[in-house]
């Protein structure tokens, strides 16, 4: 058994399910202040729907910072509250129970006071099990449950407020969830795996590669993707690109200027822009001077090879 202790950014320390730990358990202190965020991978069944859970606190008299373009977001507000700000100026309040839509822009937030934070980042199947609906209906907007569910998660808020234990914390929320997830028709397994696979098999995808690869239109595709995804396949390539990039450069050392020559975009502008809109920073902010939040969040490609490269970096 071996435990690795500092080998990722931030002070990461890690604990691998072998270790007889929690099942890749991230905790981070944050060099710039009293922030910490821990991740955990959900359990097998669980990971077709959902990227990981996580547990974010801070302790300062007020916080701000912002997230970069992600999936959608289940979140709990375990202590504390705040206002997101989306890159389109529109701002909203959370709710105790918070479920936020396919962010296509980063989106920065305040806190108001210390704050704890439970979150699940939902997958598209995870989407259609918990929402349902045209997730580009909700894109950068709050919503919250409604029906069953908002009493589900009522319970379920109840009872994480009361523990202080992270891995028995997860583990609830994973025994929630799996009772919750909806069984899907084989056709739209078929569609979420193809449009995966080619989110993270071409460095800059293209739509005629998705087009011959699902036998679909490019208005079958743009219909599907808005449902499954939250946008059309141009502007969720571009989303994934971002986020492969601002990986390479903040975990792996990549010169920024190299990657933007590599033919994905049209010159170091384009390339500054892109990333700036969908990660909130510009390259070199990446490289030099990442806030917490974001360096953090990049961790979630650290969950492990049994845990599918797109749920890394959603």
């Amino acid at each position: 058994m071996s435990r690795l202790y500092g080998d990722a950014p931030g002070g990461a320390r890690s604990v691998s399910e072998k270790d007889g730990g929690p099942p890749l358990s991230y905790t981070v202190e944050a060099s710039d202040g009293p922030v910490r965020l821990q991740y955990f991978s959900p359990p097998e069944h669980l990971r077709p729907y959902f990227g990981s859970f996580y547990l974010f606190s801070e302790t300062l008299d007020s916080y701000s910072d912002v997230t970069r373009a992600d999936v959608p977001q289940l979140r709990l507000m375990l202590n504390g509250g705040g206002t997101y700000h989306f890159h389109d100026e529109t701002s909203a309040v959370t709710p105790e129970i918070c479920l936020l839509g396919p962010t296509l822009g980063a989106t920065n937030f305040r806190l108001d006071g210390p704050a704890h934070v439970a979150g699940i980042s939902l997958l598209p199947a995870g989407w259609l099990s918990l929402h349902g609906g045209d997730a580009s209906m909700q894109a950068d907007r709050l919503s919250t449950m409604s029906g069953a569910k908002i009493r589900i998660f009522e319970d379920l808020l109840r009872q994480l407020r009361e523990m202080d234990d992270a891995p028995a914390m997860a583990a609830l929320c994973w025994s929630v969830l799996t009772d919750l997830v909806s069984l899907l028709p084989d056709s739209t397994w078929r569609l979420l795996e193809a449009v995966d696979g080619w989110l993270m098999g071409e460095g800059s995808p293209r739509i005629e590669a998705l087009a011959q690869k699902t036998g679909l239109s490019p208005r079958q595709l743009a219909r599907l993707t808005n449902r499954h995804y939250g946008c059309p396949p141009k502007l969720l390539a571009r989303k994934y690109r971002a986020l492969r990039c601002s990986a390479r450069i903040a975990l792996d050392g990549h010169s920024w200027q190299e990657l933007c020559e590599d033919g994905r975009f049209y010159d170091q502008s384009h390339f500054i822009r892109e990333i700036k809109h969908f990660i909130g920073l510009t390259p070199h902010q990446l490289q030099t001077e990442p806030t917490a939040v974001a360096q953090l969040t990049l961790l979630r490609r650290s969950l492990g090879g049994d845990v599918a490269t797109l749920n890394r970096l959603s």
